[in-house]
């Protein structure tokens, strides 16, 4: 199977399995460098989410809770939950997520073309492709 690498701003996205069109699960590995800029605080309206620490450490915050996770620790966020993450730490981390039903590869392509745009990203067009594919900035507290 064909995998597609796509790259959103600093982030990696190594799409495995995309299963969008047939709104069954979705699988990719996700790469963050220490420091990276990465999405802001969301919620998926359609999709649950499962993140799996492969390699390093990856700050994962899940409604209230906030956990650091290391190789072969994983939390997962129920469809409507806020969930973000980061990684503030010195070495390279990767992830696999898999999603349920699959958001697909097209949705970080699109969003790819605002973040690598050049210059800050544009917030409004962002918002745009997130709100297209029921994904939910969370309201800043």
């Amino acid at each position: 199977m064909a995998t597609t690498e796509i790259e959103v701003g600093q982030l990696g996205i190594n799409y495995i399995v995309d299963g969008s069109h047939t709104a069954s699960l979705g699988m990719f590995e996700l790469t963050v460098p220490p420091g990276s800029n990465v999405p802001p605080p969301h919620s998926h309206s359609n999709n649950e989410e499962c993140l799996y620490v492969l390699a390093g450490t990856l700050r994962y915050t899940v409604g209230t809770e906030t956990r650091d996770l290391t190789p072969g620790q994983c939390m997962s966020t129920p469809k409507g939950v806020v969930h973000a993450f980061a990684n503030p730490f010195a070495e390279t981390a990767r992830a696999l997520v898999v999603q349920s039903p699959d958001i697909g590869a097209q949705y970080f392509k699109d969003v790819a073309v605002v973040i690598n745009a050049g210059g800050p990203p544009d917030k409004a067009a962002l918002v745009s492709v997130m709100s297209r594919y029921g994904l939910v900035p969370a309201v800043p507290k």
